[in-house]
């Protein structure tokens, strides 16, 4: 296995990764542009619907006939954890990779680089603890319950974080025991064949394992939603396109892990004590994390009257202080939109919002002197009506929405008013209260002051989609069908 090159050596340009042979794409390249500057940076490998197909059939060739499946746990638990090793010895590289192609900053770096490599190392520790399991019940002899893989995975990724959904959603249909073909978003397609580049060189995984392509257009992407050679789709991405996704899959009952969006609603009680750290947090989680480019952003923040007027005033503060800028500035604290279309689609919004009726009380566009670039000032509304589009569209942009309400009925019922149910946050001294009005909101994962959920399965409720990924071992029985067995006595 090769050693790669020095840092930086990842933005490249790339063939495509089919069959464990690096491919010259048939339908020709198109630009990747880095989001800070908006200069292209790669010509990327654009698959034909033909090229799509060549790597469902290496994916389907390598499970039936391949050494992959006949594996046992502790050898494919060995290749993931020659891939967590290679992930975490090149950080480096795929952090100067991240700042260019989508955008990251030094503070997200753990959640979308580092991390990475500790997902692969505990996706091998998983793989080795797929057992038989015994069931009890009423019968003449015993029964076990056998998780089996289910055969060729189509993973489709975002923008947003592709690197540690790349790799999540690889390392759980590997360590099941699944092949894959991994489609990353036009918008980032280096990041995901910047992970096959390390899958070939830095490991022991089969040609025809993972398979990476990059088509721009649909007909390659929808082929990898209808193809009946594909026994599962996992998708993230927008609500939308899931709802295609799931339309796509349904004449050949293909099975789906769906992770869509969200309208998630962060709730500060009346007793909370505003510290701030907590705005901090609130801030960040409500609307800077990546620009607002996070389907998990707590996007609506309810307030009582008796802390609104304070509350948005110290948030407003806040928000004229972070810098805004290029990723690579150490300086900065938050970085650009991912497109000038996604740009514009925000300024959209926050127009629309104020001519609904809310008031714009920071932000509203283009920081001053950022010319160039795709960037977005944290917005701050207020007087936002929880029936507007504002309060019940995703907006994928750092614009928080702030909405008054009465009592703690009142907090659930406008945080319950929405098409999507994905994640929320509760404040407040009393953490029984927290927890009660955190039970009531119907929603995949509740944080109480700020705490949010371990090592547990992540998921929405509604149109945030269904399923649940990572989670332990029940993340990568996601991956893998039940089978029964009667043992006779």
């Amino acid at each position: 296995m090769a050693e790669l090159p020095p840092p930086d050596s990842l933005l490249d340009t790339y063939r495509l990764y089919i069959d464990g042979a690096w491919i010259e794409p048939e339908d020709g390249r198109y630009d990747d542009v880095d989001p800070a500057t908006g200069q292209v940076i790669a010509g990327a490998p654009d698959a034909s619907v033909a090229q799509a197909g060549d790597a469902i059939a290496a994916a389907r060739r390598a499970f039936d006939d391949g050494p992959w499946s006949a594996m046992g746990p502790q050898e494919r638990a060995g290749c993931l954890n020659q891939l967590g090793e290679a992930l975490l010895e090149h950080a480096d590289e795929f952090y100067a990779l991240a700042q260019a192609e989508w955008g990251c900053i030094a503070n997200e770096r753990m959640m979308q680089i580092d991390g990475a490599g500790y997902t692969s190392l505990h996706a091998a520790q998983l793989a080795t603890q797929l057992i038989d399991e015994p069931v009890t019940g009423i019968g003449a002899g015993t029964t076990v319950l056998r998780h089996e893989p289910l055969g060729v995975v189509s993973i489709l990724t975002p923008w947003n974080f592709p690197h540690i959904l790349n790799v999540m959603k690889v390392n759980n249909a590997l360590a099941a025991g699944n092949t894959v073909v991994l489609k990353p978003s036009p918008l980032t397609p280096l990041a995901g064949l910047a992970l096959a580049r390390l899958i070939d060189e830095r490991t022991d995984i089969p040609p025809g394992v993972v398979n990476v392509v990059t088509p721009s257009g649909l007909g390659a992407a929808k082929l990898l939603t209808t193809d009946p050679r594909i026994d599962m789709i996992s998708f993230t991405g927008s609500s939308t396109v899931g709802c295609e996704v799931m339309r796509a899959a349904g004449d050949t009952m293909t099975r789906l892990l769906l992770e869509c969006g969200g309208k998630s609603a962060g709730i500060v009680l009346d007793d909370a004590i505003v510290t701030d750290e907590m705005l901090e947090q609130l801030l960040f989680s409500c609307c800077s994390l990546h620009a607002g480019q996070a389907c998990i952003l707590h996007s609506r923040l309810l307030l009582p009257d008796s802390l609104h007027d304070d509350v948005v005033d110290r948030l407003v503060a806040l928000a004229g202080d972070v810098v805004v800028g290029d990723p690579r500035d150490p300086a900065t604290r938050m970085g650009p939109l991912i497109s000038a279309a996604q740009r514009d689609r925000v300024q959209r919004h926050v127009d629309g919002a104020v001519a609904d009726g809310a008031t714009l009380v920071t932000g509203g566009g283009r920081p001053a002197g950022l010319d160039a670039g795709f960037y977005f000032a944290p917005t701050i509304l207020t007087d936002v009506d929880p029936d507007s589009a504002i309060a019940q569209e995703e907006v994928f942009g750092p614009v928080l929405s702030v909405l008054r309400y009465s009592d703690d009925d009142d907090a659930v019922a406008i945080a319950n008013n929405s098409r999507y149910g994905l994640s929320g946050a509760v404040w407040g001294t009393d953490v029984d209260r927290a927890l009660g009005v955190a039970r009531r909101i119907r929603t995949g994962q509740v944080a109480i002051n700020g705490v949010g959920p371990g090592d547990a399965p992540f998921g929405g409720f509604k149109l945030s989609g269904f399923g649940r990924e990572s989670g332990g071992i029940r993340g990568l029985h996601q991956y893998m069908e039940v089978k029964a067995i009667g043992i006779p006595a």
